[in-house]
């Protein structure tokens, strides 16, 4: 499977905390990028893949088949790009960065994918795990790449999703280290935020996932670990990149990994107990 590398991104205004989804999505259509966790803190962020309506089906089994990396939050009607998640948004504008698929390669990194759009495209809102952070950081666990200004570091594991149809691949994963005295904090917060990917796959020793290498991440941003810090690894929604590499649909469009779209929803509406 051929990997694509990410290309560096400009952060956003380290004020973005404070800012309303609907002005992050406002900057982010007139053109600022950057990793967006811990933008418009409280609410939810969302992976999205766009496909060809003959695809949609095969897609949405996928997502029903590999619910950890790919928990839906919506599913449009073809051709529309609105979401229930976000009154009035624009589902081809209002991402930082986008990336556009053609057979299986990534051919483009637009800001805006107007003119990519086609009439048949179906589009999917997959949970993100930067909706968790809040609930971290609220227990005290501290968010590495958020405190370094960096994209959270995702990378390609041996772990095959459940084939779908014409989808297939292999399981991303997001990585944060964790220190020993806040793991029980992490397990515990993100456990009950399964529509956001919920507890992790993994802790620990890397190379049982097939990571060679915690400074080399396939997509995002290596992070810097304290000495005993544990790295904790969240399924992630940049699986269906992974399934689009390696199945090879003939279009497709993606969020940039760690660019997400800004819901109006709030993260405590996805919190079960």
């Amino acid at each position: 499977m051929n990997r694509t590398e990410d290309r560096p991104v400009t952060l956003v205004d380290e004020h973005a905390r404070a800012w309303s989804p609907k002005t992050a999505r406002a900057r982010f259509r007139n053109g600022l990028t950057g990793p967006t966790a811990g933008v418009a803190a409280g609410h939810t962020q969302a992976n999205l893949i766009s496909v060809p309506a003959d695809w949609a089906y095969d897609m949405l089994l996928f997502c029903q088949r590999n619910p950890k990396p790919c928990p839906v939050l919506d599913v449009t009607d073809a051709g529309s790009w609105t979401t229930v998640l976000a009154d009035g948004a624009d589902l081809r504008t209002d991402l930082p960065r986008y990336r556009v698929w053609r057979d299986g390669v990534l051919v483009d990194e637009p800001t805006d994918v107007r003119a990519h759009w086609r009439e048949d495209l179906v589009s999917f809102l997959i949970g993100c795990s930067f909706t968790f952070e809040w609930a971290l950081a609220g227990a005290g666990v501290p968010i590495r790449h958020v405190e370094q200004g960096r994209n959270v570091p995702m990378y390609v594991t041996n772990l095959r999703c459940r084939h779908a149809g014409r989808l297939r691949g292999p399981m991303v994963v997001s990585m944060r280290p964790v220190p020993p005295e806040h793991l029980s904090a992490a397990l515990r917060e993100s456990s009950l935020l399964p529509a956001v990917h919920g507890s992790p796959v993994h802790c620990g020793d890397p190379s049982v996932l097939g990571i060679d290498d915690l400074g080399r991440p396939d997509f995002g941003d290596p992070v810097d670990a304290e000495p005993d810090d544990i790295p904790v690894f969240w399924a992630c929604g940049v699986t269906p990149q992974a399934a689009v590499m390696a199945s090879r649909p003939p279009f497709a469009l993606t969020h940039a990994p760690g660019q997400m779209f800004l819901t109006d929803a709030r993260d405590e509406q996805y919190r079960v107990a």
